[in-house]
C-alpha cells in the first residue's frame, strides 16, 4: 500500500479518508489470519496493522524520491510558468512559490512527509488492522464433547 500512496494520481485515493494506509491494515490481518489456524485477536491486527503501516509509510517515502526527482524539473516549470503569467498573485504568494522551488526546501519537505506518513500510516493502519481482524475473523473450532470411555 506504500506503492499506491507513492503513485502521482493514484495517491489521492488516500484523500478518502486514508483509503491506501486502512487497506493495508486490513489486508495485513487477512494475511495474518490466513496463515493462523486460530482465531486472531483485535489485538493481533492492531499489532500487524500498526507494523504494516511503519513499513508502508518508508516504502512509500523510498518510492517518493525518485519520483521526485523525475518529476522534479515538470514541477518547476510549470511553477515558473505559473509565476509568469499570473499578473494579480500577491507578493507574498509569489515570493513563496519560488522560494519552494529551492533544493533545501525540496529536501525539508521529503523529510516532513516521512514523519508525516510515519504519525498517519500508524493510526490509520492500526484502525485498518483492528477492521481486519474483526472482519476476518475465523470461527472457534467447535468444543471436543468427548467424555471418557469406562
Amino acid at each position: 500500500m506504500g506503492v499506491l500512496s507513492a503513485l502521482p494520481l493514484i495517491a489521492a485515493g488516500n484523500l478518502c479518508c486514508c483509503l491506501w494506509v486502512i487497506s493495508g491494515g486490513v489486508v495485513a490481518a487477512y494475511l495474518l489470519q490466513q496463515d493462523s489456524p486460530t482465531p486472531i485477536t483485535n489485538s493481533d491486527g492492531a499489532i500487524v496493522g500498526l507494523l504494516a503501516g511503519l513499513i508502508g509509510a518508508i516504502v512509500c517515502w523510498v518510492i517518493s524520491i525518485p519520483i521526485n526527482i523525475i518529476f522534479g524539473p515538470i514541477e518547476r516549470r510549470m511553477v515558473g510558468s505559473l509565476l509568469q503569467n499570473a499578473e494579480n498573485m500577491p507578493p507574498g504568494w509569489r515570493d513563496m512559490m519560488a522560494r519552494s522551488q529551492g533544493g533545501a526546501f525540496r529536501a525539508a519537505r521529503l523529510v516532513f512527509l516521512l514523519f508525516l506518513w510515519l504519525f498517519a500510516g500508524a493510526i490509520f493502519s492500526t484502525i485498518g488492522g483492528l477492521l481486519g481482524a474483526t472482519f476476518f475473523r475465523k470461527p472457534l473450532p467447535p468444543a471436543s464433547s468427548a467424555t471418557p470411555a469406562s
